[in-house]
Protein backbone atom coordinates (compact mmCIF):
# COMPACT_ATOMS: atom_id res chain seq x y z
CA UNK A 1 0.00 0.00 0.00
CA UNK A 2 2.54 2.55 1.09
CA UNK A 3 5.61 1.66 -1.78
CA UNK A 4 7.31 4.27 -2.74
CA UNK A 5 5.99 6.80 0.08
CA UNK A 6 8.76 8.50 2.24
CA UNK A 7 8.28 8.36 6.04
CA UNK A 8 7.78 11.97 6.84
CA UNK A 9 5.59 13.74 8.99
CA UNK A 10 3.54 15.31 6.05
CA UNK A 11 2.56 13.90 2.74
CA UNK A 12 1.30 15.78 -0.12
CA UNK A 13 -2.14 14.54 -2.01
CA UNK A 14 -0.26 12.58 -4.54
CA UNK A 15 2.13 10.97 -1.95
CA UNK A 16 -0.79 10.50 0.68
CA UNK A 17 -3.10 8.83 -2.49
CA UNK A 18 0.07 6.55 -3.44
CA UNK A 19 0.20 5.34 0.31
CA UNK A 20 -3.90 4.82 0.72
CA UNK A 21 -3.67 2.86 -2.67
CA UNK A 22 -6.34 5.46 -4.13
CA UNK A 23 -6.26 7.90 -7.22
CA UNK A 24 -5.44 11.83 -5.79
CA UNK A 25 -8.87 12.77 -7.02
CA UNK A 26 -10.55 10.41 -4.60
CA UNK A 27 -8.51 11.84 -2.09
CA UNK A 28 -8.97 15.15 -2.56
CA UNK A 29 -13.09 14.47 -2.99
CA UNK A 30 -12.88 12.97 0.80
CA UNK A 31 -10.64 15.97 2.27
CA UNK A 32 -13.31 18.12 0.70
CA UNK A 33 -16.12 16.08 2.40
CA UNK A 34 -14.40 16.48 5.70
CA UNK A 35 -13.94 12.14 5.63
CA UNK A 36 -10.30 12.54 6.00
CA UNK A 37 -8.21 15.42 7.58
CA UNK A 38 -5.60 18.17 6.03
CA UNK A 39 -4.00 21.09 5.98
CA UNK A 40 -3.39 24.10 3.26
CA UNK A 41 -0.26 25.59 2.46
CA UNK A 42 -0.17 29.24 1.17
CA UNK A 43 -0.32 28.30 -2.26
CA UNK A 44 -3.45 26.23 -1.60
CA UNK A 45 -1.46 22.43 -1.67
CA UNK A 46 -3.24 20.11 0.52
CA UNK A 47 -0.63 18.91 3.03
CA UNK A 48 -2.02 15.35 5.29
CA UNK A 49 -0.37 14.33 8.33
CA UNK A 50 1.43 10.73 8.13
CA UNK A 51 -0.24 9.69 11.66
CA UNK A 52 -3.65 10.76 9.94
CA UNK A 53 -3.41 8.95 6.99
CA UNK A 54 -1.88 5.49 8.63
CA UNK A 55 -5.51 6.00 11.12
CA UNK A 56 -7.46 6.30 8.08
CA UNK A 57 -5.89 3.30 6.14
CA UNK A 58 -6.59 1.08 9.55
CA UNK A 59 -9.77 2.33 9.73
CA UNK A 60 -10.88 1.53 5.93
CA UNK A 61 -8.76 -1.81 6.70
CA UNK A 62 -11.40 -2.75 9.28
CA UNK A 63 -14.23 -1.40 7.41
CA UNK A 64 -13.56 -3.86 4.81
CA UNK A 65 -12.50 -7.39 6.38
CA UNK A 66 -11.49 -6.33 10.35
CA UNK A 67 -13.25 -8.92 12.85
CA UNK A 68 -15.67 -7.53 15.03
CA UNK A 69 -13.59 -7.78 18.31
CA UNK A 70 -10.66 -6.09 16.79
CA UNK A 71 -13.30 -3.18 15.26
CA UNK A 72 -15.20 -2.25 18.58
CA UNK A 73 -11.58 -2.32 20.20
CA UNK A 74 -10.36 0.29 17.67
CA UNK A 75 -13.96 2.59 18.12
CA UNK A 76 -13.67 2.33 21.67
CA UNK A 77 -10.06 3.35 22.08
CA UNK A 78 -10.51 5.98 20.06
CA UNK A 79 -13.57 7.36 22.20
CA UNK A 80 -11.33 6.67 25.32
CA UNK A 81 -8.54 8.85 24.35
CA UNK A 82 -10.57 11.56 23.13
CA UNK A 83 -11.84 10.95 26.78
CA UNK A 84 -8.13 11.06 28.18
CA UNK A 85 -7.15 14.34 26.09
CA UNK A 86 -9.72 15.93 27.57
CA UNK A 87 -9.27 15.26 31.06
CA UNK A 88 -5.76 15.77 30.89
CA UNK A 89 -5.45 19.50 29.74
CA UNK A 90 -3.77 20.39 32.59
CA UNK A 91 -1.29 18.02 33.26
CA UNK A 92 2.59 18.65 33.46
CA UNK A 93 3.59 17.21 30.09
CA UNK A 94 1.12 18.90 28.39
CA UNK A 95 1.57 22.31 29.84
CA UNK A 96 5.13 22.45 29.59
CA UNK A 97 4.54 22.29 25.41
CA UNK A 98 3.66 25.06 23.22
CA UNK A 99 1.59 25.10 20.68
CA UNK A 100 3.24 23.26 18.13
CA UNK A 101 4.77 20.65 20.66
CA UNK A 102 1.52 20.04 20.84
CA UNK A 103 0.22 19.44 17.86
CA UNK A 104 3.43 16.63 17.36
CA UNK A 105 2.33 14.99 19.93
CA UNK A 106 -1.14 14.61 18.80
CA UNK A 107 0.30 12.92 15.86
CA UNK A 108 2.60 10.59 17.73
CA UNK A 109 -0.34 9.52 20.01
CA UNK A 110 -2.45 9.07 16.30
CA UNK A 111 0.45 7.29 14.71
CA UNK A 112 0.07 5.14 17.96
CA UNK A 113 -3.29 4.13 17.67
CA UNK A 114 -2.93 3.29 14.36
CA UNK A 115 0.23 1.00 14.79
CA UNK A 116 -1.97 -0.91 18.15
CA UNK A 117 -4.22 -1.15 15.51
CA UNK A 118 -2.37 -2.99 12.94
CA UNK A 119 -0.58 -4.98 15.55
CA UNK A 120 -3.61 -6.64 17.43
CA UNK A 121 -5.26 -7.08 13.79
CA UNK A 122 -2.48 -8.74 12.12
CA UNK A 123 0.50 -11.44 13.02
CA UNK A 124 2.42 -10.42 10.01
CA UNK A 125 5.21 -7.92 10.06
CA UNK A 126 5.06 -7.52 13.94
CA UNK A 127 8.60 -7.08 14.46
CA UNK A 128 8.35 -3.32 12.28
CA UNK A 129 5.55 -2.65 13.73
CA UNK A 130 7.14 -3.29 17.14
CA UNK A 131 9.68 -1.03 15.95
CA UNK A 132 8.13 1.18 14.79
CA UNK A 133 6.36 1.62 18.48
CA UNK A 134 9.83 2.23 20.02
CA UNK A 135 10.56 5.21 17.92
CA UNK A 136 7.28 6.60 19.25
CA UNK A 137 8.86 6.25 22.26
CA UNK A 138 12.35 7.45 22.01
CA UNK A 139 10.65 10.62 20.06
CA UNK A 140 8.51 11.12 22.74
CA UNK A 141 10.99 10.53 25.72
CA UNK A 142 13.43 12.95 23.61
CA UNK A 143 10.88 15.36 23.81
CA UNK A 144 9.62 15.23 27.52
CA UNK A 145 13.15 15.30 28.64
CA UNK A 146 14.20 18.59 26.45
CA UNK A 147 11.99 20.53 28.64
CA UNK A 148 13.39 19.36 32.01
CA UNK A 149 10.37 16.69 32.83
CA UNK A 150 11.30 13.62 34.86
CA UNK A 151 10.56 9.72 34.13
CA UNK A 152 8.01 10.03 36.29
CA UNK A 153 5.70 12.48 34.53
CA UNK A 154 7.02 11.19 31.03
CA UNK A 155 5.60 7.26 32.40
CA UNK A 156 2.69 9.29 33.88
CA UNK A 157 1.41 10.27 30.23
CA UNK A 158 2.24 6.72 28.71
CA UNK A 159 0.11 5.13 31.78
CA UNK A 160 -2.92 7.32 30.83
CA UNK A 161 -2.44 6.51 27.09
CA UNK A 162 -2.14 2.65 28.23
CA UNK A 163 -5.38 2.64 30.44
CA UNK A 164 -7.56 4.43 27.70
CA UNK A 165 -6.60 0.94 25.79
CA UNK A 166 -7.14 -1.29 28.37
CA UNK A 167 -10.37 0.47 28.92
CA UNK A 168 -11.72 0.14 25.86
CA UNK A 169 -10.62 -3.65 25.54
CA UNK A 170 -12.41 -4.39 28.84
CA UNK A 171 -15.73 -3.41 27.69
CA UNK A 172 -15.30 -5.30 24.19
CA UNK A 173 -16.33 -8.65 25.26
CA UNK A 174 -19.88 -7.16 26.57
CA UNK A 175 -20.05 -5.66 23.00
CA UNK A 176 -18.79 -8.71 21.20
CA UNK A 177 -19.73 -11.85 23.28
CA UNK A 178 -16.39 -13.15 23.01
CA UNK A 179 -14.49 -15.81 24.57
CA UNK A 180 -12.25 -14.84 27.30
CA UNK A 181 -9.33 -16.90 26.01
CA UNK A 182 -9.80 -14.38 22.80
CA UNK A 183 -10.15 -11.34 25.13
CA UNK A 184 -7.18 -12.44 27.07
CA UNK A 185 -5.31 -12.48 23.39
CA UNK A 186 -6.41 -8.98 22.95
CA UNK A 187 -5.16 -7.59 26.39
CA UNK A 188 -2.09 -9.39 25.97
CA UNK A 189 -0.71 -7.73 22.58
CA UNK A 190 -2.15 -4.68 23.72
CA UNK A 191 0.12 -5.11 26.68
CA UNK A 192 3.37 -6.09 24.26
CA UNK A 193 3.40 -3.28 22.20
CA UNK A 194 2.41 -0.64 25.21
CA UNK A 195 5.37 -1.87 27.13
CA UNK A 196 8.04 -1.11 24.31
CA UNK A 197 7.08 2.19 24.43
CA UNK A 198 7.53 2.44 28.17
CA UNK A 199 10.90 0.60 28.29
CA UNK A 200 12.02 3.02 25.53
CA UNK A 201 10.91 5.95 27.24
CA UNK A 202 12.71 4.75 30.75
CA UNK A 203 15.81 3.72 28.06
CA UNK A 204 16.37 7.08 27.22
CA UNK A 205 16.45 8.62 30.18
CA UNK A 206 18.99 5.91 32.18
CA UNK A 207 21.12 7.02 28.76
CA UNK A 208 20.56 10.73 29.13
CA UNK A 209 22.17 10.16 32.91
CA UNK A 210 25.33 8.12 31.44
Amino acid sequence: MNEGVPEKEWLGLGEAARYLGIHPITLRRWADAGEIACMLTAGRHRRFALAEVKLFAAKRQRQVGMPRTEQVWADQALARSQQVISTHRNAPWIEAFGAEERERSRLLGRRLMAIVLQYISTSENTDALLGEARDIGRQYALSVMAHGLPVTTALEATMSFRDAMFDAAILVPEVTHSSAQKSARLLKKINTLLNTVQLVVTAAYEESSL
